[in-house]
Parts: C-alpha cells; sequence; structure tokens
C-alpha cells in the first residue's frame, strides 16, 4: 500500500490543536486517514471534519485550504500523506 502525498501543513494553530493544510495533489474526504511526516513529526490519524473558511466541508481538492484538527503538534512545511484504505 503507497501513501499519496496530498498537501503540506502550512500553519499549526497551538491552541485549538489544528493544522492548516494546503491541498496539493488528489483528494481528501472526511473519514479518510492521513499520514503526517516531517522532522519532528510523524503519526497517523482519521479525518473527523475539515473546515475551509470556518464552514464545514466533506471533500478538499488540490488548490484549497483546509483546516484540519489534528491529535499532535505539526509544523510548517510537514508533508501530509492520505493512507490508502485498507483492501
Amino acid at each position: 500500500m503507497v501513501e499519496e502525498k496530498i498537501g503540506v501543513v502550512e500553519h499549526f494553530f497551538t491552541k485549538i490543536s489544528v493544522a492548516a493544510i494546503k491541498i496539493t495533489d488528489g483528494e481528501l474526504k472526511v473519514g479518510d486517514t492521513i499520514h503526517v511526516v516531517g522532522a519532528h513529526t510523524d503519526f497517523k490519524q482519521k479525518v473527523d471534519s475539515m473546515q475551509i473558511d470556518l464552514k464545514p466541508v466533506q471533500m478538499v481538492k488540490p488548490g484549497d485550504e483546509v483546516g484540519i484538527k489534528v491529535k499532535d503538534r505539526v509544523r510548517e512545511h510537514d508533508i501530509v500523506y492520505k493512507v490508502p484504505a485498507e483492501e
């Protein structure tokens, strides 16, 4: 199973634990699993909700800038991958 790069972290809001992610490739839907990787970051989590301009969205595509609540700290320039669904 190969993970697909879908975006890059542009900002992390510490108090609310939300990552601002620029989607560069592919699509991401609520319910998908992401893998965030960087120099000090490496964790996977399911996407429970996403927002664009504080409005909930179900799916994002390249060019979108989306806020996703994350379970751990992320850093600018961390790479976000989409984990393929289990077969």
